[in-house]
């Protein structure tokens, strides 16, 4: 299940059942933050109730990795012991099934890392300060932006910076993403440039304008340079 809380953060549950319908069923009456449901299933029934709960937990483990979404199980599905002929074979699954779900537009089950490994390794990175002690480094990623670890947000925040940041600003600190002194402990993957640089600046800023390149050029020049080489 899959789908967005009140902050426009990614929510995902993972669960197994013998009764698909029924199940979903169950979760659709909590409508706080589902909007997709994706069911991955056997054509030719291969999988047992232990291939089931394994790959439960392997899907549960690559989400958690991942920290691209808030997950909603109360507990870690138990791991199933099978043969390492059967973990062959789930591998392949595991593989095609991330794939699949990747192609339909969620990425919960991919690492910044991962994500970085799939594009251009010469990467453009972007800088960012600003009043407050704000310091920020970044790059563009397909399905967002990243503020790499150690970039540091402003400490404060002006009195007109909109109430969605600050409920996403708060997050982070909760799911301590942001230490103490404001400084990003590991990469994090925003969903558009403005929203890093807003939550950098502690004000409602234009990503595309905002961030810049080492030698100065934003990143809207870069964007409209691209599209140009391609024309």
């Amino acid at each position: 299940m899959l789908g967005k809380d009140d902050f426009n953060v990614d929510t995902i549950y993972i669960g197994e059942s013998e009764h698909i319908l029924t199940r979903l069923k169950q979760h659709l009456n909590d409508s706080r933050y589902w909007n997709d449901a994706i069911a991955i299933i056997s054509k030719d029934d291969v999988l047992n109730k232990a291939h089931i709960k394994y790959l439960e937990n392997q899907f549960f483990e690559f989400a958690k990795n991942s920290e691209r979404a808030i997950i909603q199980n109360q507990t870690t599905p138990t791991r199933s012991s099978i043969s390492e002929y059967d973990e062959a074979m789930l591998a392949e699954f595991i593989s095609n099934t991330r794939l699949l779900v990747n192609v339909l537009g969620h990425k919960v089950f991919d690492s910044v890392e991962e994500t970085v490994i799939k594009q251009d390794e010469q990467r453009i990175q972007y800088l960012l300060t600003g009043p407050r002690g704000a310091n920020a480094q970044g790059y563009v990623v397909v399905d967002g932006f990243v503020v790499i670890e150690g970039s540091v947000v402003a400490y404060e925040t002006v009195p007109s910076f909109p109430d969605s940041y600050h409920s996403l600003r708060d997050l982070l600190i909760k799911r301590n993403i942001l230490d103490s002194n404001y400084r990003f402990i590991r990469d994090y993957i925003f969903t558009s440039p403005s929203t890093a640089a807003s939550i950098v600046l502690g004000r409602a800023a234009n990503g595309r304008t905002a961030w810049c390149t080492e030698k100065g050029k934003k990143l809207k020049d870069m964007e409209e340079q691209n599209m140009s080489k391609l024309n």
